[in-house]
C-alpha cells in the first residue's frame, strides 16, 4: 500500500511504501527552511537537486547535492534549507 504524505502546508509531499527492505519514501521538498523530527534511523538520498542540512549535535550545516547522502541517528529532529524544489528517497532503518 502506498501513502500519501504533505507537511509544511503542502511544500513537502512523499510517497511512503513498506518494502521488504523496509519502510521508504521519496519526496519532494519545495524551497524553504524546515525542521523534521525521525523515530527510526534515516538514510536520505538527495535524487535532484540540493539541501543544506543541520544533523543533530552539530554547529554547522553541511550541502549535499544530487547523487549523495546523508545518516539521521533515531529519535531526533534535524533541520533542512533549500533554494531550490529537491527531491529525495528517505529509507528507514530498524537498529
Amino acid at each position: 500500500m502506498v501513502n500519501v504524505n504533505e507537511y509544511f502546508g503542502g511544500k513537502v509531499k512523499s510517497l511512503e511504501v513498506n518494502s521488504p527492505c523496509g519502510k521508504q519514501t521519496v519526496g519532494v521538498i519545495e524551497a524553504g527552511d524546515y525542521e523534521f523530527g525521525t523515530g527510526l534511523k534515516e538514510i536520505m538520498s538527495v535524487l535532484s537537486g540540493s539541501l543544506n542540512v543541520l544533523l543533530p549535535n552539530q554547529s554547522e550545516w553541511k550541502f549535499f547535492q544530487a547523487e549523495t547522502k546523508f545518516e539521521v541517528p533515531a529519535n531526533s529532529k534535524f533541520k533542512v534549507k533549500t533554494t531550490e524544489d529537491t527531491a529525495y528517497l528517505c529509507e528507514y532503518v530498524k537498529d
